[in-house]
């Protein structure tokens, strides 16, 4: 029983020993901070007010709280990216409502339609932000202190570690070590003599790495904030022929940053010379756009020399840090008006809004001023236009366009007369036409007066009213217009993230000792071991390089020869094998670490 004892004994003082040869070999092998813990008896803190905020900082800034934070955040960007926005567009927000009169008490008291403005999303960007910073100052540091620290020396027993090798040589032990050193160093290792070993170490990058990436998230984070409170974004519709200059004035709609100067609008202008759109003809992908591009001249400043540019999906024009994106293409019919006497009181292309992939658009014509009835009195006219690029013909369903391009335009108008409702003040939709305050003009059936016009055809109003032209079509592209700083550094950090977590997965951080000492029999013995941050089937096989690149200096020693058996000795008792000092077999000839043999 006390045998049993004994052996139980010497098992748990060796594995006492092997744990702490690991823990001074890997001490420092992570350059995390350490998680400091209340020095108490019961293991709970000390819950003053100071305990508390103590407590909580150190939660904040774990970087398990980091990425419970970014995960939140991540969450939390779904709603923005799913529900219409208004800083976005605040029309389709309107629809929503009108559309979900459930839901949008519900979605108001959450914020929903202003996500990235709201408290919980800004709190939750601000708490990733705090935790970010204080999770990486204390590791910066650390990190320093390492750099300038030198690797640890050698354990008692390197037989401890997970890869190991040995072998005899005929070398000194000093040139072994020199040997060692140089080695170790050409392959890009941190190494030192440390009395009897040498000491390398490699893979900081990987420290340097998880860093960066942290760095980067704190870089995409300020980036995303200043593009939110200094952006602008406009939008701006252009027919054929027409330009637009870069002043507030001159945008249909306009949005920008809490703290955006309108001051901060670059000076440029274009002219929208040609739109091109192409469309496929035949097959399963009949009418999708082949050739979708604005022509446009451009200068930028007020002085500036005129160029061409043309303007893309995805290729927009760049002027003096302002983008000038292509997003959306329509017909506007040339339509001109007449009084009863003949006189033009207008001549205009008259933008009208898609609303199907063919382009089927429908709008509103509207004559303000310089019209005047049979009697002379001033009033205004007002038709609801409604237009086909492609139509099928007569008797052939619904007037609904065919195909985008324009092979076949009809526009149809129904006229009326009154009031337009532009003189309240109020804001007026210019795709919709208000009758609230108009009359209908009347055909021979006293029904409302409408016709399906082609180009070079005219509306004749009853009564010597007057008449409307369907004279042609022009073609319209809308721009948005924005100025967004802080892409660029977006783009950086993003780059630096992924190229930062990369360096913190792929590389290892070890740690490598070589150990050269003279035997009892006065043969150098060499080991060699190795210790990662984690287990991997690299260690060992780079631990074989190094010590098959070491054999080339310091070359395997002749095998001692055998002594002889127990029966042939003078007094019968058995040989035994010698052992160097580190407690290992001295490896033969055949077992030379060329492959990296391993314990």
């Amino acid at each position: 029983m006390s045998k049993a004892n004994s052996t139980e004994t010497r098992q748990r003082e060796e594995e006492d020993e092997q744990g702490s040869a690991h823990g001074a070999a890997g001490e420092q092998l992570s350059t995390a901070p350490r998680e400091e813990r209340p020095d108490t008896g019961a293991g709970v803190p000390a819950m003053s007010v100071i305990g508390w905020v103590r407590w909580f900082w150190r939660q904040l800034t774990s970087m398990r709280v980091a990425l419970i934070l970014l995960f939140l955040l991540s969450l939390g960007a779904i709603p923005g990216s799913l529900i219409p926005q208004t800083s976005v567009d605040d029309m389709k927000v309107q629809a929503f409502k009108e559309q979900h009169t459930t839901l949008t008490p519900v979605y108001e008291a959450l914020q929903l339609f202003d996500v990235y403005s709201s408290v919980w999303f800004s709190a939750i960007y601000i708490l990733l932000f705090v935790s970010l910073i204080g999770c990486i100052v204390p590791r910066t540091g650390q990190f320093v202190g390492q750099l300038r620290s030198r690797p640890p020396g050698a354990p008692k027993r390197l037989t401890r570690l997970p890869a190991y090798t040995t072998w005899r040589t005929e070398a000194e032990p000093e040139e072994v070590r020199a040997a060692a050193l140089v080695m170790l160093r050409g392959r890009r290792f941190r190494g030192h003599e440390v009395g009897d070993a040498v000491a390398a170490e490699k893979g900081y990058l990987r420290e340097a790495g998880n860093l960066v990436f942290h760095i980067a998230l704190i870089v995409m984070l300020i980036a995303f904030a200043s593009g939110q409170l200094f952006k602008s974004e406009g939008g701006k519709l252009v027919v054929e022929g027409d330009g637009f200059s870069n002043t507030l004035t001159q945008y249909d709609d306009f949005k920008s940053g809490s703290l955006y100067d309108a001051d901060s609008l670059a000076p440029f202008s274009f002219v929208l010379d040609d739109f091109v759109g192409t469309y496929e003809k035949s097959g399963p992908q009949r009418g999708t756009p082949r050739t979708f591009e604005a022509r446009v001249t451009y200068a930028e400043g007020a002085d500036g020399a005129e160029r061409k540019g043309v303007i893309k999906v995805n290729e927009p024009l760049v002027v003096d840090g302002t983008k000038v994106y292509l997003i959306a293409h329509g017909y506007a019919p040339v339509v001109t008006v007449r009084d009863g006497k003949g006189k033009v009181v207008s001549k205009s292309a008259v933008p009208l809004l898609p609303i199907d992939n063919n382009i089927t658009s429908s709008g509103a014509i509207k004559v303000m001023d310089g019209y005047k009835d049979k009697n002379g009195k001033k009033t205004q006219l007002g038709f609801k236009a409604f237009f086909v690029p492609t139509f099928a013909g007569h008797g052939k369903g619904q007037m609904f366009s065919q195909f985008p391009a324009l092979d076949f335009p009809v526009l149809a108008l129904s006229a009326y007369q009154g009031s337009l409702g532009v003189d309240s003040g109020l804001a007026q939709n210019v795709y919709q036409l208000d009758t609230s305050k108009m009359k209908e003009f009347k055909d021979k059936d006293g029904e409302l007066l409408k016709k399906m016009l082609m180009p070079g055809e005219k509306l004749d109003l009853p009564d010597g009213a007057g008449s409307i032209t369907f004279d042609g079509v022009e073609e319209w592209a809308s721009f948005q217009i924005s100025q967004q700083p802080g892409n660029g550094w977006a783009l950086g950090g993003a780059i630096a993230a992924i190229a930062g977590l990369a360096a913190s997965l792929f590389i290892q951080r070890r740690r490598v000792w070589v150990r050269a000492v003279r035997g009892a029999d006065g043969v150098t013995v060499v080991e060699m071991a190795g210790l990662g941050r984690s287990e991997s089937a690299k260690l060992p096989e780079e631990l074989g390089d190094l010590s098959a690149a070491l054999v080339t200096t310091a070359p395997v020693a002749p095998a001692a020869p055998e002594k002889p058996d127990a029966a042939d000795t003078p007094d019968g008792s058995a040989a035994t094998d010698a052992t160097n000092e580190a407690g290992s077999r001295p490896v033969q000839p055949a077992e030379a670490p060329a492959e990296g043999a391993e314990k």
